[in-house]
């Protein structure tokens, strides 16, 4: 059996459409009176986000996504934040579906993965140059095939910013996944000796979604737990500080798109 079971949908049209969610909030009043920001960060830990929100000025914009959605203040309202609405592949492309109707080009997905190399230190910061496509919503938007890829200019963007604030980096593979708990042993030994960085959620899908709409997408890691010993090692704790440099970064890299 192919997947999607429909394999001819990649030339079909969609029957339901971010534009015409957009639409029906425009006849009802709820679309919002603020211009689109040039770039959005996307953000999926909850104590960056509460740090974010009780430290830096910003504006909340729930007519844009609900709760979640909110334009900083500092940068003159260009740099857009969404988080708060949980993890994983589907929901983050509908918020990217959502925000390019809104006029939003450019996405910085940023957060946490796992690391499948001993190299790779914890808090390290990792550029995500492709994706491999082990989750779903990938596979609705375009042909099948192992990786996804970000877009050059974001991601250029984002290691110059990295080297002007002096700080090291790894580029490479992320192995983006639906389902956690089901990352098996013969899995990650597979994609440690292809030389697999880290494991995630998002990033295959975000590229894709990225492609279809035609819009820019990149995505930026901090190491917070290891799947390359004999046992699972969690440090997610002691993450704090290395998501807060992701913010900068991210907002550095959008700010000079």
């Amino acid at each position: 059996m192919s997947f999607p079971n429909y394999p001819q949908k990649y030339r079909a049209r969609s029957f339901v459409t971010a534009k015409d969610f957009w639409r029906y909030k425009k006849e009802i009043g709820r679309v919002p009176k603020e211009k689109p920001p040039k770039g959005v960060i996307i953000c999926y830990s909850p104590s960056l986000m509460s740090h974010i929100i009780n430290n830096h000025p910003i504006i909340k914009v729930e007519e844009v996504f609900g709760d979640y959605f909110y334009l900083l203040e500092e940068f003159n309202k260009q740099i857009g934040i969404c988080g708060g609405f949980g993890i994983g592949a589907p929901i983050v492309a509908i918020l990217i579906e959502e925000l390019s109707v809104f006029g939003v080009t450019n996405f910085l997905s940023i957060g946490v993965a796992g690391a499948l190399q001993k190299t790779l230190r914890l808090g390290s910061y990792v550029v995500c140059d492709k994706a491999i496509r082990d989750e779903g919503t990938s596979h609705h938007y375009c042909k099948p095939d192992k990786y996804s890829y970000p877009s050059k200019k974001v991601t250029n963007k984002m290691i110059e910013t990295l080297q002007e604030l002096n700080l090291e980096y790894t580029r490479g593979t992320s192995w983006t996944v639906d389902a956690p708990y089901r990352e098996t042993y013969e899995e990650i030994e597979k994609y440690k000796k292809e030389g697999v960085l880290t494991v995630e959620m998002e990033a295959a899908a975000i590229f894709a979604v990225a492609k279809y709409l035609n819009v820019e997408a990149g995505s930026l890691f901090t190491i917070s737990d290891y799947l390359c010993e004999d046992e699972w090692q969690l440090h997610f704790h002691l993450t704090e500080e290395h998501l807060k440099t992701l913010f900068l970064i991210a907002k550095k890299t959008i700010n000079s798109l």
